[in-house]
This record gives C-alpha cells, sequence and structure tokens, in this order.
C-alpha cells in the first residue's frame, strides 16, 4: 500500500497519537509556566502556538514543539531581572527574530555533527529525568511538588535523591497509586493486547483518563480515603467571560526595544533555545520509523516565527521538545498532522471545557509518561550501546549520567567532548569525499568512502543522500574503508533499505564489511548492511 505523500494528510491515522501528546503537554504547559514564574495561561499559549503555528510551518514529521522545561530558569531569572512579564514577551519576539535571521543563515546544518551516541545517551538521561519528576504525581506528593522540585535546582545530585525518596516515600497518597496503577496496567494493555490494539481511534492514555476520573469520582462519591484533592489534580483557569478570558493575556511592552538587557535576555533565549531544537529534532529524526530528514533551517525559521507570535499574545519561549515527541512517536505518529491536532485540542479545549480538564488525576498523566521515559531509557537500549564497543558505549553512557546530573545542554556538551576525544585518540581524520556530477542530471552517482569515515563525516553524507534524486543509480563505494562509525553505517543502511525501495532507487555496496569494530581494533560491535536488498 503506497503512502500518501501529503504530510498534512492522515488526519484519521494521527489523531490518537495527537490526543496523547495533548494530554501529556497540557500539565507540562501548566508546570512549566509555574516554574517560569509567568502566567499559567503563558505556557498553555505557548503550547497551542507550538501545536498549530510551527507544527504547519516545520517539515519536522515527529517533533512537538511547546514551553520546555530546559529554558525555565532563564526565564524565571529574565522576568526578576528585568521587573516584569511585559518586557520579557519583547525579549521573547527579540529571540524569534533572532532565531528567524538564524534559519535564513542556515544555521540549522550544526545539527549534522551531532553523533547518535550522544543523541540516543540525551534521550535515554530525559528518560530518567522524566521517570524521577513523575514518581511525586504517582504516588500522591503533588501539594509539596514545588519542594520538591527545588532539590533538584542544581541537578539530581546523592544528597538530593536521598532527601527525595525519603519525602516522596514518607508521604504516600493511596488514592493516587491506585490510579496510577490501574492507568499504568490500561496503557500495557492497549499495547500489547492485539484486539485492543485495533482500536486506534480510541488510544489507550484517553480510556485511562477517562478511567482515572471515574475512579476518583467513586473515591468522593463514596466518602472514601482514596479520594483525591485538587492538589493531585489538573488546574487549569475557569474564566467566565469573554472579559475573564482577555484579562489572562498579557501583551509585551514594546518599549523594551529600546533597553539593551532585553535584547541581552532576547539573544540568550533564541541561542539556548535554537540549540535545544536542534537537539530534539535529530533526536526525533531518530524516533521516525520511516527515517525522514528534517530541514534543520526551516525548522529554525519556524521555530523564530512561532516565538514570535507567542511572544506577541502572551506565550512563553517555545522549542521543539524530547518528551512531547517521544510520546507522539511512541503513540504511532506518521506525520506533523499529530502535532497540529495537540494544538488544536489544546485551544478547543481550554476555551471550551476547562472545568472537565481539571478533573484529570495528574497521577493518570504520570502513568503515560512514565512509559514514555522508560521506552526511552530502557535496558535494552542501554545493553545494545555497551555492545557496540568503548567509542559508542562510553560518550553514551557519559551523556545520559551528565544529563541526569547536570542538565541537557551541559550534558550534551561533555557527551560530545568525549566524542570527539575518541575520535582524535582513534586516528587523524582523513576526508570524505565522492566522484559525481550534479546529483540533479546524473543517472549514475558514484560515493566513495575515505578509510576512515568518523561521524565527523556524516553532515556531507547525509546531504548527498539526501538530495540523490527517484530513480537515480547509485554505487556506495567502501573497497578501501577500514572503518565506518555505526552513525554513518546505520545511515547508509536505512538509505539502501528503506528509502531505495520507496524512490525506485538502484544501489550497489561495493567493499562494505560485515563487521566493523571500533576503528577496526575493537570487534565488539557490527551492523549488516542487507546487500540482497540494496543491490
Amino acid at each position: 500500500m503506497k503512502k500518501a505523500k501529503n504530510i498534512f494528510g492522515g488526519v484519521k491515522e494521527n489523531f490518537p497519537s495527537g490526543v496523547v501528546v495533548f494530554l501529556v503537554a497540557l500539565p507540562l504547559c501548566l508546570g512549566i509556566a509555574l516554574a517560569s514564574g509567568a502566567p499559567p495561561l503563558s505556557g498553555i499559549i505557548a503550547g497551542i502556538i507550538g501545536g498549530i503555528v510551527i507544527g504547519s510551518i516545520s517539515n519536522s514529521n515527529i517533533s512537538v514543539s511547546g514551553p520546555a522545561a530546559g529554558l525555565a530558569a532563564i526565564v524565571l531569572s529574565a522576568i526578576t531581572e528585568l521587573g516584569a512579564f511585559e518586557l520579557f514577551l519583547c525579549a521573547g519576539l527579540i529571540a524569534g527574530i533572532i532565531q528567524l535571521v538564524l534559519g535564513f543563515m542556515r544555521a540549522g546544518s550544526i545539527s549534522n555533527y551531532f553523533p547518535n551516541s550522544v543523541i540516543e545517551g540525551m534521550l535515554a538521561g530525559i528518560g530518567i529525568i522524566i521517570i524521577l519528576k513523575q514518581i511525586p504525581h504517582a504516588v500522591g506528593y503533588d501539594s509539596n511538588f514545588e519542594g520538591y522540585m527545588r532539590v533538584f535546582e542544581n541537578g539530581y545530585s546523592t544528597a538530593a535523591i536521598s532527601q527525595y525518596i525519603t519525602n516522596v516515600f514518607s508521604s504516600i497518597h493511596w488514592g493516587a497509586v491506585v490510579i496510577t496503577l490501574i492507568s499504568l496496567a490500561i496503557l500495557l494493555a492497549w499495547d500489547k493486547i492485539p484486539s485492543l490494539k485495533k482500536l486506534k481511534l480510541l488510544p489507550g492514555a484517553l480510556v485511562a483518563v477517562g478511567v482515572g476520573i471515574l475512579l476518583n469520582s467513586l473515591f468522593t462519591m463514596s466518602g472514601s480515603t482514596l479520594a483525591i484533592g485538587s492538589e493531585h489534580l489538573v488546574t487549569l483557569p475557569v474564566p467566565k467571560t469573554a472579559e475573564e478570558f482577555a484579562a489572562l493575556v498579557t501583551l509585551p511592552d514594546f518599549s523594551g526595544f529600546l533597553n539593551p538587557q532585553v535584547w541581552i535576555v532576547g539573544a540568550t533565549i533564541a541561542i539556548v533555545a535554537s540549540i535545544e531544537t536542534l537537539l530534539c529534532i535529530e533526536a526525533s529524526d531518530r524516533l521516525d520509523k520511516q527515517r525522514r530528514i528534517t530541514d534543520t533551517n526551516l525548522e529554525l525559521r519556524a521555530q523564530g516565527v512561532g516565538n514570535m507570535v507567542s511572544s506577541l499574545v502572551g506565550g512563553l519561549p517555545i522549542t521543539s521538545v524530547v518528551v512531547r515527541s517521544s510520546a507522539n512517536a511512541n503513540a504511532g505518529a506518521t506525520s506533523k498532522t499529530s502535532a497540529i491536532i495537540h494544538g488544536v485540542l489544546l485551544l478547543v479545549c481550554v476555551l471550551s471545557i476547562p472545568f472537565i480538564l481539571n478533573l484529570i488525576p495528574l497521577a493518570t498523566l504520570a502513568a503515560v509518561l512514565l512509559l514514555v521515559g522508560y521506552k526511552l531509557a530502557s535496558p535494552e537500549k542501554i545493553k545494545h550501546f555497551m555492545a557496540k564497543g568503548k567509542f559508542q558505549y562510553i560518550p553514551f553512557l557519559a551523556t545520559v549520567i551528565a544529563v541526569v546530573f547536570t542538565d541537557l545542554l551541559t550534558g550534551v556538551a561533555i557527551g560530545m567532548a568525549i566524542a570527539i576525544f575518541f575520535v582524535l585518540q582513534g586516528n587523524m581524520k582523513r576526508a570524505y569525499y565522492f566522484s559525481r556530477e550534479e546529483l540533479e542530471e546524473a543517472d549514475e552517482i558514484t560515493l566513495k568512502l575515505a578509510e576512515e569515515v568518523s561521524f565527523l563525516n556524516k553532515a556531507a553524507i547525509k546531504k548527498t543522500l539526501k538530495n540523490i534524486q527517484p530513480y537515480s543509480k547509485v554505487t556506495i563505494d567502501a573497497k578501501t574503508t577500514s572503518y565506518i562509525t555505526s552513525d554513518v553505517l546505520e545511515m547508509i543502511q536505512e538509505f539502501a533499505n528503506i528509502r531505495a525501495k520507496e524512490e525506485d532507487i538502484q544501489v550497489q555496496l561495493v567493499g562494505f564489511q560485515t563487521n566493523y569494530g571500533d576503528y577496526a581494533r575493537d570487534q565488539h560491535s557490527h551492523i549488516t548492511i542487507d546487500h540482497r536488498r540494496a543491490m
């Protein structure tokens, strides 16, 4: 069956994943606004803009944009320093303009230099953080959640984790625990039982939310001690009139354009948000089962437009975010329609039924995110990298640990430094080169790989493979190549076995080995190319 080429299509296929992302995004938008010291509605506005505006412009099929936890500390500090949320919104507008310029300057290509071991390590680290942060909601520690978050302001130290375990498990609310366990059972059953998996328009997360609301209503009506109060539920503002709703929206103070400090804040947000977005896009492309490649320069322009619109209507800064993107991929999204649906649902529900959303137990949403976190940091993934040799698993494990115990950007920087160290230690890198005529005109293309192909060659090879036209004949020559990093090898494998099949590209692989160790010395890792399919 041929896939539809229209990336806006597939509403029926993407509606369930859109619902799941909506359920995940709703409490995150509110929580990030709270952590940022901003009005609660500003987080929801950012989520709506991230879904509808950025989702419509971007060509990423899996990533979802919205307010990011990684920016919360910067936003909180900036609002305090500037003295007014309206001035901060002006800084957000400046950040959007800078991102738009970066997109037109083609700064997005920097993402091609992130090795897979670091990207996967970042995802696994974020998975662990998701699990740690959702345990309080899962056991009913919500009334003390702000205090719990302050424990982790400076990273996940041993002392912080010890205090966290003591505080959380001394304040268990058994009603929240019951709802968490039942929600997890529903979600797992929806994934495992074939008859339930067929109900694609009824996602397991939505069923879990409905059951969670029903259970808590029964607990409350029966006077049970398991009944959970408002501190364990989603909290949204409930405006009763158009005037009350309008009062919740804050407009920027344009006099900030004359304030140098506002420009400094804007530039800081632009840089951090752009790096986080590019990291997430690279990770999202790896989560995409069809291995489609996102135009990172277009993504930066989309983020710039999104941040400008968000700031103009009182929203927080936006980035592409891993948690929502991971939930989107795990829920079976096939196109960016899913992200747009989640933004529309945020808008419709916040406008029409906030009182119903305020009945959703945070424990149910915690169950959804606990499964997302487990899938990102599964033991199988760690075993997979441990089998690849030290040039892969050491940067991977270093990134995981650094992301958990510091923050995302610091963790990725540490992982990158270690990955580069191993490359430089192993061998002096020789250039990747290929001989071809213009890709748009040539019928036959030859890519000749160098003796050593590291992740630093990834960008050039990726760009070349991306530009190969349908119905072409391609020869990839590795006869003189003694080492190919698994990043590049996987990319060639996916091109030969997936994209080439879809676009009638004839691929001939010459001289490839079935086993490439770390610089041909560590023989613990290998990836097999399907030569029969590629020929």
